[in-house]
């Protein structure tokens, strides 16, 4: 990349937490235990999945290659969040900050898009139910995953390269506890970095809002379909599907609207920061809660696979 040749800039600085001494061991503690919770719920949903067969459906397999896009998400920022919550040498190596910014978009927009293909599963499902196992046969769920993979990945490569063909004439303090766009943009030189910053900004909320608006129309006719159920009880058991991934959907799309269409305050250095780590670590954090609680099924299926594991003589 000439633009990364050209920079002035060998390694930045991530100033992260640093503006908040006396909370740092606070906040250590605090996202140690919820990044391991993270950990721990996500794998304890893709160990139930593997390990029960009447879970060896498509809305299952997208469940858990969502686990999987999250624990790679979160590993991508969160332990070298940590690392520099304990430490005073906060700089990160200008090719280390490129590839954080690649993963943590990859797997961010992959998680985007396995919504929006869980969206579309929910759809079929109620709205076509005769034609679901052709329409979701195990050869189309691996192509919508691995495409969902593929544009995650596209998604990664375009941001980073843009942002790192940018000359970085210094000074070299990221004021973020990670590689993020803006506070990188803020430290650019030259005469392209308003349109880098633009282009930047319209591909990445053009394919957040086409993820938001092809939810948003797999719901409304799914709620439609739902009206038309006679009885109250098949409208609730239909509704009782959707309930968890609408509300993940809520969570994901509420906070991240927050963060990129909030108003950019001059004296929001801070503020960004602390509004990061609703995406970051809250997010992920949040998902597999909802996903274990929301889902009757799921839940049903945790407790009697890991209290056979601890007390197989009860059941």
């Amino acid at each position: 990349m000439q633009g990364a040749n050209r920079s002035a800039v060998a390694e930045f600085i991530l100033v992260g937490f640093s503006t908040f001494p006396h909370l740092q061991l606070m906040f250590f503690l605090l996202f140690l235990l919820m990044y391991l919770f993270t950990l721990l719920g996500n794998l304890l949903i893709m160990a139930t999945i593997w390990s029960e067969r009447s879970l060896h459906t498509p809305m299952y397999l997208f469940l858990c290659a969502l686990s999987i896009s999250e624990i790679l998400y979160t590993l991508a920022i969160i332990p070298r969040m940590l690392a520099d919550l304990l430490s005073t040498h906060r700089s990160i190596a200008f090719l280390a900050c490129a590839s954080q910014m690649f993963f943590s978009f990859t797997f961010g927009f992959t998680h985007s898009f396995l919504l929006t293909v869980m969206g579309y599963d929910r759809y079929v499902a109620i709205c076509h139910p005769l034609h679901y196992n052709v329409l979701m046969s195990p050869r189309g769920c691996a192509c919508l995953v691995a495409w969902s993979w593929v544009g995650g990945c596209v998604m990664g490569l375009v941001v980073t390269v843009a942002i790192f063909h940018l000359t970085f004439c210094g000074p070299n303090e990221v004021h973020h506890f990670a590689c993020h766009v803006p506070p990188l943009l803020k430290l650019a030189c030259g005469e392209d970095v308003p349109v880098v910053a633009k282009g930047v900004g319209l591909v990445c909320i053009t394919a957040l809002l086409g993820c938001f608006l092809l939810i948003l129309l797999s719901y409304t006719f799914i709620v439609a379909a739902i009206l038309r159920i006679s009885s109250a009880e098949g409208r609730h058991k239909a509704f009782s599907t959707c309930a968890s991934h609408l509300t993940v959907v809520i969570v994901h799309y509420g906070f991240a609207s927050v963060i990129y269409l909030k108003p950019k305050g001059p004296q929001s250095l801070e503020g960004d920061t602390l509004m990061g780590i609703t995406y970051t670590v809250l997010t992920p954090f949040l998902s597999p809660i909802i996903f274990s609680l929301r889902n009757k099924e799921l839940k049903v299926t945790m407790k009697k696979t890991f209290l056979s594991k601890l007390y197989p003589e009860k059941i």
